[in-house]
């Protein structure tokens, strides 16, 4: 058994942002999404939203990938709403997601302003990094930098990596 602690805020949106998750279902909803998450082995620790997204707090081994549960988790509900809670509605989730981590001490934080969703909404007081989603990757920009060495993809400059004066990569 490995040692892990790996927590997440993911974030994604219904198709369009239309406003379909409904009041009269919404807590069936986040609980049969919750389900499905810990089916794949994720521990979820906060679920909330408002009617055109949905943000998850949760922990998921290193064994699964997140692309893999957010996958399993969306696929599955919106079947569930269209198959199960609401024949007549045509539930669909936008293609992409939002995910940050977060650390162990910070997780708390981040559950809290899932579980305040509608108040951060109605006061105007969202996070806008946490309110993200894309379709496509979008990885931080802002510091990728190319190396002339070996064409790889580097975060951070060479000398944050500097190991007894070698670049280790």
């Amino acid at each position: 058994m490995s040692f892990w602690r790996n927590y997440y805020h993911i974030t994604w949106a219904t198709k369009n942002r239309m406003p379909l998750i409904l009041p009269d279902f919404e807590a069936r909803l986040y609980a049969y999404m919750v389900k499905k998450a810990v089916e794949a082995r994720a521990f979820v620790y906060e679920i909330n939203g408002m009617e055109e997204h949905v943000h998850i707090v949760t922990a998921i081994p290193p064994r699964e990938s997140v692309a893999g549960v957010v996958k399993l988790v969306k696929g599955a509900s919106a079947h569930y709403v269209n198959h199960v809670i609401r024949p007549d509605l045509h539930f669909v989730w936008q293609r992409g997601y939002g995910c940050l981590t977060v650390g162990e001490k910070q997780r708390h934080i981040a559950e809290n302003y899932v579980r305040n969703q509608k108040q951060h909404h109605a006061e105007s007081s969202i996070n806008g990094w946490l309110e993200r989603y894309a379709e496509e990757d979008e990885g931080p920009a802002d510091a990728i930098q190319q190396t002339e060495a070996d064409e790889k993809f580097v975060c951070d400059s060479p000398g944050t990596y500097d190991v007894l004066g070698e670049f280790p990569f």
